[in-house]
């Protein structure tokens, strides 16, 4: 499979089949999103997106996509979903934790996280949008990937890891909103058993931004942005020399191929 990271919490799974697979997208105001890809052709290439929760930074990109694909099947928590099918979307699947949804070379299964979720909190009073989740990516003879989505450390990863037996797992490490370095190297330690780990939900700074422009702006909207610049440096650091799992870090635009 190929995974390519196109923000700080934005992935695109892209399988053996030359299926693509978006997670949570954010893309104006985003900083490790390649001006060059905003394109038509770029929006229509997804097969399906999936939403770990419905914070702005998280969908506020579901417009782009659909006014260029209005059919694309978006999966999203139960009452997530209900909030985009009054909307208007049309092809939203509502699951929730323990649900999956089947395609020709992968499964895909809500699993629990532990973060809140809300909707529109930019335009007037934020909206309940049920639970956050994250997913498990069980693709047909190749890896098995945990996205953890936003979340704190919980126990319930052990759970996670003993069900479903991820190989790589892309984990949320910031700080601030999520768990943080220190969290996600004691999650790898204790309770995962991956090949590989991914740090996510981590931001760019001026020199790694594939779009400086956004990451200034989106200091002045969300200054908070910036406690969770560079992490993914303190979880290479945190798990160096660790006897099985190898800290990759993808760059902002960048893709890379796992091979098992």
């Amino acid at each position: 499979m190929k995974i390519q990271r196109l923000g700080h919490a934005m992935f695109v799974l892209k399988s053996k089949k030359g299926k693509n697979y978006l997670i949570d997208p954010f893309f104006d105001l985003n900083p490790g999103f390649p001006p060059d890809l905003d394109t038509a052709e770029f929006y229509q290439s997804f097969d399906c997106i999936f939403l770990t929760h419905g914070h702005i930074d998280h969908t506020s990109g579901l417009t782009k996509v659909t006014e260029h694909k209005p059919e694309i099947m978006i999966v999203a928590q139960y009452e997530l979903a209900l909030i985009l099918l009054q909307q208007g979307i049309k092809n939203v699947l509502p699951i929730n934790f323990g649900g999956s949804v089947t395609f020709d070379d992968v499964r895909i299964t809500m699993v629990q996280a532990k973060h809140t979720s809300s909707y529109g909190e930019t335009q007037g009073t934020p909206v309940y949008a049920g639970e956050s989740a994250g997913y498990i990516f069980d693709f047909k003879d190749d890896y098995t990937l945990y996205h953890s989505g936003d979340t704190a450390l919980m126990t319930d990863m052990k759970l996670i890891q003993d069900v479903y037996q991820p190989e790589i797992a892309i984990l949320s490490s910031s700080g601030h909103f999520t768990m943080g370095p220190s969290e996600a190297a004691y999650a790898v330690n204790h309770m995962l058993d991956v090949k590989y780990v991914i740090p996510s939900h981590t931001f760019p700074s001026n020199e790694t931004a594939v779009s400086p422009e956004s990451l200034t702006k989106l200091l002045q909207a969300f200054p908070v942005v910036e406690f969770m610049i560079d992490k993914d440096k303190e979880l290479e650091e945190l798990l160096k020399g660790h006897p099985k799992t190898t800290v990759v870090t993808i760059g902002y635009g960048e893709e890379r191929e796992f091979e098992k």
